[in-house]
């Protein structure tokens, strides 16, 4: 269940995210906006975090599979790499005073917490999971 709350708070926050730069251009909460392969981060974001969602939802509706798990490991793997390779230079800025964030930190920061701590839940299940066969 904290996965599934966890990945609807990414969902929104990153839906959140990407429906402002759609919108209006600009990026929320006043950040620099980075992209990658031209397009806005919070929507590759926004879309590891729709898939994580429905994977979520699904493990809610049936018994979780193992495959269900492994693709949330997957996902949340690729948004840990994603999401640090644009927060570490964000957070560099931070120490070095050249950049002030809204929230206290830049915006994929957060989405960093929440692939890492779906990646540790996502494991830690699928280890249990793997105990009782």
């Amino acid at each position: 269940m904290t996965i599934f709350f966890l990945t609807l708070a990414g969902f929104l926050f990153s839906g959140y995210l990407s429906l402002v730069k759609l919108l209006s251009n600009t990026c929320a909460l006043n950040e620099p906006c980075p992209y990658f392969l031209g397009y806005p981060a919070c929507w590759y974001g926004f879309g590891m975090f729709t898939v994580l969602f429905i994977l979520a939802i699904i493990s809610q509706w049936k018994e979780s599979t193992k495959l269900i798990y492994w693709f949330q490991i997957v996902v949340s793997l690729i948004g840990i790499i994603f999401a640090g390779y644009f927060t570490v230079p964000e957070i560099i800025r931070l120490f070095n005073g050249t950049s002030a964030y809204s929230l206290g930190l830049p915006t994929c920061a957060y989405g960093l917490i929440f692939y890492i701590l779906i990646f540790i839940l996502a494991t830690r299940r699928l280890q249990q999971l793997s105990k009782k066969v």
